[in-house]
C-alpha cells in the first residue's frame, strides 16, 4: 500500500469518527427522546408516588442526558432504599428499579426517662428504618400494612439500656443492639428461625429466648458457630426437657432441665 493510500484511509477514519462525535454531541444536547414517563418497581413498603416525587426527574430531561447520579442521590435519602437500577427504555420511558431494605428486627427503645417504649424497625445492615406507630392510629394508617406484616415475623430486641437515640436513616451505634444483630446474622442453622426475642441488656449478657421458651445465655458475638453447635447438641440430647443453656463460655457450657 502506497503512502498516499495510507494517508487517505487515515483521513477517512478520522472523518467518520468526527462525524460520529458531532452527531453524538448533537443528539446529547438535543430534545430528542424526552423523558415522558417514569416508572418505579420493586416496592413493598414505599409508595410509587413518593418515590417518583423524591427522584425529581427534571422536566427537560432526555434519556440521553438524564442525571442518573442525582436521581440515585435523592432516592438514597429514603432509608428503605438500598440501591437503585436505572434503565432507559426508548423512546420516552425511564425505569427505576428499587431494591428495598428489609426489616431484620424490631427494637423496644425506652423513652421519656424509660417510662415508655417506642418500637423501631432496623435493617440487617444496622440502618434505623423508622419508628412504628401504634397500629390503628392515623400515623399507622398512613404507611404500608406490609411494614407491620414484616415486623410481626422478625426478631424482637428488648431490654436495651435507656439513652439510645435512634435517628431515621442513621446507622445504629449501640453495641448491645449490634451485638444481638451480629449473633443472629451469624447463625447458619435452623436455630436462627427459632429465636423469638433477644434480651440485649449488655454484650456479655445477651440472652436469646426461643419461641418454644428455651432461654440461651449467649453473651458476645464471638465463636458464634461453636456456641450454636453446643446449643443444638444439648437441645437434641435433652429434647423436651431442657429449659436453659449458658454458652457465654462456650468451652464450659451449663444447662438446666425439668
Amino acid at each position: 500500500m502506497s503512502y498516499g493510500n495510507y494517508i487517505a484511509k487515515v483521513l477517512i477514519v478520522f472523518l467518520v469518527l468526527l462525524v460520529l462525535f458531532i452527531g453524538g454531541l448533537f443528539l446529547y444536547n438535543s430534545s430528542l427522546f424526552p423523558v415522558e414517563s417514569v416508572t418505579v418497581s420493586g416496592l413493598d413498603h414505599l409508595e410509587v408516588s413518593k418515590m417518583t416525587e423524591l427522584a425529581a426527574v427534571p422536566e427537560n430531561s432526555t434519556l440521553l442526558r438524564v442525571d442518573e447520579s442525582g436521581i440515585r442521590e435523592r432516592l438514597s435519602k429514603e432509608p428503605w432504599v438500598e440501591s437503585v437500577a436505572i434503565k432507559r427504555v426508548f423512546p420516552n420511558t425511564l425505569e427505576l428499579a428499587i431494591k428495598e431494605r428489609s426489616i431484620a428486627a424490631v427494637v423496644d427503645v425506652p423513652v421519656n426517662e424509660a417510662q415508655n417504649m417506642e418500637t423501631w424497625a432496623i435493617a440487617s445492615d444496622g440502618i434505623w428504618l423508622m419508628p412504628l406507630p401504634i397500629e390503628g392510629s392515623p400515623d399507622a394508617d398512613a404507611i404500608s400494612p406490609k411494614i407491620y406484616q414484616d415486623a410481626a415475623l422478625v426478631l424482637k430486641i428488648t431490654e436495651v439500656p435507656y439513652g439510645i437515640n435512634p435517628q431515621i436513616g442513621n446507622y445504629c451505634e449501640d453495641e448491645n443492639i449490634n451485638n444481638a444483630l451480629a449473633i443472629v446474622d451469624g447463625f447458619t442453622t435452623s436455630l436462627k428461625d427459632q429465636i423469638g426475642t433477644v434480651s440485649a441488656t449488655g454484650t456479655e449478657t445477651t440472652t436469646l429466648i426461643l419461641k418454644n421458651g428455651i432461654e440461651i445465655a449467649f453473651g458476645n458475638a464471638e465463636r458464634i458457630r461453636d456456641k450454636e453447635r453446643v446449643c443444638q447438641k444439648l437441645m437434641e440430647e435433652y429434647a423436651g426437657s431442657i429449659t436453659y443453656i449458658n454458652v457465654r463460655i462456650v468451652d464450659r457450657p451449663t444447662w438446666r432441665t425439668i
